[in-house]
């Protein structure tokens, strides 16, 4: 398992400097294939998964798909909040 959430790291940390970069059909694809990654070998509710989610959900945003991008936010939350005390 840590070898998945290795290359799920990097394939985010890629996504993300494409984001960054507003390379934004470049990096969708790396994040949907980081965080198929780490549910699969992490689990749904990892505190990891919601900044994955969180980072995609920008992309959302600034693709204009607001609707995805609300309930990528909510997910993220939701699962954020089982780690507050």
């Amino acid at each position: 398992e840590p070898q998945h959430s290795g290359l799920a790291a990097c394939l985010h940390n890629l996504a993300d400097l494409y984001n960054l970069q507003y390379r934004y059909d470049q990096a969708e694809p790396l994040y949907k294939r980081s965080l198929a990654i780490l549910e699969e070998f992490g689990g749904l509710d990892d505190a990891y998964v919601a900044r994955h989610l969180e980072h995609y959900a920008e992309l959302l945003k600034a693709t204009d798909r607001m609707d995805e991008a609300e309930a990528m936010s909510k997910r993220a939350a939701a699962i954020r909040k089982k780690y507050e005390k």
